[in-house]
């Protein structure tokens, strides 16, 4: 009896020492056979089991419980797989958000513009207050004196050299585009003041700040842009009443403010640009830190360019509500296919002029021929705005000749943004095509 008594017990142990060795991990999780290496699945687990007890009635080991728990805690495998997803979770966030990021950043413009716009339709009351306290003209004064902080004298330099491209960008301005005023009071349209409006807009001078930071932005030269934008103005006090006389009014007798208008155009351009050029010049820690932070400076700019339309569509609300939708849609239309024959008449005469042998390398160049495009195919939103207000209703209702200049002055910005970033895309595939 006491023979079968330590043969049981023996079978016990022997019994226990095998179950010990199916389920504890070998060599830490790991062992080798030969050249093929085991690896146990279970990092850690949690199990539990009755021990083998000696029945004397029977003189047989018995077990208290049938069975055996084994609850797995996680395993390699899986571990692996969780840290793998959140690396992965992580890499992906990081991408959306660098996305959206460089989304935000070359597109800022044109959001800012959409951005003002729903604010006005929404809420006209905060641009209606900005209007009264004329926060068009702070802005305005504030985008020319950014311009004259960025502005180097090297571009300046640069600017005198690409005469020729700014020769005919003012052509193209004040003698080119006016034409086309003519064909545009043909149209048929109700209330007519909507064509009217959109004649008298191609009549004005090119844009005081967006052509100037819209060059800035896709790396064109700025210099021979804002000597454009300024020579541009000042000459537009002139050939705009004879575009007005010549092609809309037509011996009407429209009275233009000239004088005024240029007191105006001195201090929101001129002065805040020389200021602006002053300031840099005087101070090279001024120079340096506008050098560095030229992108902040660039979306600075853009968000005072934004406030005009937030302004205007604030200003206008009432009107547009009252007016059929059909009929702005059209005038809308009309605005935009203006521009677009704008951009693609001035692109394909830089482009015939580029052919000339003896003037090839100053419309060829990529920074000169992209500073024309953009400021000879823009035109100006507060200058129009002037002009309505001092003609006192003499070619329609002052509200409504504007509403049609506010759609385009947006919509030309919006369509020129867009082709900014275009350039500005194709531009980094050249550069990320030459590194290669």
């Amino acid at each position: 009896m006491v023979s079968s008594v330590s043969a049981g017990v023996a079978m016990a142990r022997v019994t226990v020492q095998i179950q010990a060795v199916q389920l504890a991990p070998v060599s830490a999780a790991k062992r080798a056979y030969g050249k093929q290496r085991v690896a146990f699945p279970l990092q850690s687990f949690s199990f539990s089991f009755e021990p083998l007890v000696f029945n004397s009635h029977s003189h047989s080991l018995l077990c208290s419980k049938s069975r055996l728990l084994i609850r797995p805690c996680c395993t390699v495998n899986q571990a692996g797989d969780s840290n793998n997803n959140e690396k992965t979770s992580n890499i992906s966030s990081h991408n959306v958000g660098k996305s959206v990021l460089s989304f935000l950043t070359n597109n800022f413009l044109p959001l800012a513009l959409i951005g003002g716009v729903v604010l006005g339709l929404l809420n006209p009351n905060p641009g209606c207050v900005a209007h009264k306290y004329s926060l068009s003209k702070f802005s305005t004064f504030a985008i020319f004196f950014i311009s004259g902080l960025i502005l180097r004298t090297s571009e300046l330099g640069a600017a005198i050299e690409a005469w020729p491209a700014g020769l005919f960008g003012l052509s193209s301005i004040l003698v080119l585009t006016p034409l086309f005023s003519k064909l545009i009071m043909q149209i048929q349209l109700q209330p007519p003041e909507f064509v009217t409006g959109v004649a008298v807009f191609c009549c004005m001078p090119t844009t005081l700040s967006s052509g100037v930071t819209l060059t800035q932005l896709v790396g064109g030269n700025s210099a021979l842009a804002l000597a454009m934008t300024v020579i541009s103005n000042l000459l537009g006090i002139i050939t705009v009443p004879i575009s007005l006389a010549s092609y809309i009014a037509s011996g009407t007798g429209v009275n233009f403010p000239t004088f005024k208008l240029l007191k105006s155009l001195v201090n929101s351009l001129l002065i805040p640009l020389v200021l602006g050029k002053i300031l840099r010049e005087a101070s090279s820690g001024v120079a340096k830190f506008v050098d560095r932070n030229k992108k902040s400076f660039s979306v600075l700019s853009a968000i005072l360019l934004s406030l005009v339309p937030w302004i205007q569509v604030s200003k206008s609300r009432s009107l547009l509500l009252n007016v059929k939708p059909q009929s702005f849609a059209l005038a809308i239309i009309i605005g935009l296919v203006l521009h677009c024959i704008l951009l693609a008449v001035n692109a394909i005469s830089l482009l015939l002029l580029s052919r000339n042998k003896k003037i090839n390398s100053i419309f060829a160049k990529k920074e000169y021929a992209r500073a024309v495009i953009l400021v000879a195919s823009q035109k100006t939103l507060p200058v129009t705005v002037a002009v309505v207000e001092q003609l006192c209703g003499a070619l329609g209702e002052s509200g409504l000749l504007i509403l049609p200049c506010v759609a385009a002055h947006i919509n030309q910005i919006i369509i020129d943004s867009i082709l900014v970033s275009w350039w500005r895309k194709n531009d980094q595939r050249l550069n990320e095509a030459k590194d290669l």
